[in-house]
């Protein structure tokens, strides 16, 4: 079942999200090489503390931590570990979430450690592109699939390939609610989109080829190709005339500059 917002409800999910966007950019602090991605997740983890929130990920499911870090071939849902230190030329993709309120709150973005190839750039250029081009769509009357659709096509056209397995989802109390967002698909397919709903758009775009391998830990998904894979996302409520963003990359900029990727 979807689930509509209401407007005090939608004000609450905001609180959640800019607390994540505030997260990630704490966060972007750190990333260097030398880093573990332990470190981070303490990083993370101890700043939601500190601002009257929970992790939203840390148990959920089973998942041991506070953020889902994934590393250059990593497409998402990397266990944050002490043996995984970054280097000069990756990237690493930071997906945060919190539950503050009552609300959840889940933003990801794809950072670059040091200096990366032009290859990778114009990589993760083009996957947080494409996000703003599926949120666009997210308009009142379009379907899912119009998201889908455009983020497919701005994608392949420039040579890149969209993973099938994984996709967006509805937020709301829960993590995941209906309905779910895939970064592939053709207009006017799937859900109708209703004012008051509040999806997660989060294009995850390879490099090498769209299949991916599910590794034996139970969480974390790599490229086949082990070729690098890019993620952004952001979580929105549809509104009359577009969507509204709940979430901020903001926050990061401020921290990044010019050092953005």
């Amino acid at each position: 079942m979807i689930y509509l917002k209401t407007e005090e409800e939608i004000s609450l999910m905001r609180e959640a999200n800019q607390l994540v966007g505030k997260t990630l950019a704490e966060v972007a602090k750190y990333i260097k090489p030398g880093v573990t991605t332990l470190e981070l997740d303490r990083v993370a983890d101890t700043f939601i503390r500190d601002h009257g929130a929970t992790p939203a990920f840390l148990g959920y499911g089973g998942f041991p931590n506070s953020i889902c870090a994934s590393v250059n071939e990593y497409v998402v849902h990397g266990i944050p570990s002490a043996k995984q230190v970054l280097k000069d030329g990756d990237i690493i993709s930071v997906d945060c979430g919190t539950k503050l309120n009552g609300f959840t709150g889940d933003s990801a973005y794809t950072f670059a450690v040091g200096e990366i190839s032009s290859e990778v750039r114009a990589l993760l250029k083009t996957t947080k592109e494409s996000l703003y081009k599926g949120i666009e769509q997210a308009i009142p009357g379009n379907h899912v699939g119009n998201i889908g659709h455009a983020v497919q096509t701005y994608c392949e056209q420039r040579g890149y390939h969209v993973v099938r397995e994984l996709v967006g989802h509805g937020i709301g109390h829960d993590m995941h609610e209906a309905p779910e967002v895939p970064n592939y698909g053709r207009n006017g397919v799937g859900a109708i989109l209703r004012v008051g709903m509040c999806i997660c758009i989060e294009p995850m775009i390879n490099l090498g080829s769209k299949n991916v391998v599910f590794e034996s830990d139970g969480w974390t998904v790599r490229t086949k190709t082990r070729k690098p894979s890019a993620h952004f996302e952001h979580c929105i409520a549809i509104r009359e005339g577009k969507a509204e963003i709940l979430s901020s990359f903001d926050y990061i900029h401020e921290v990044l500059g010019e050092r953005e990727f």
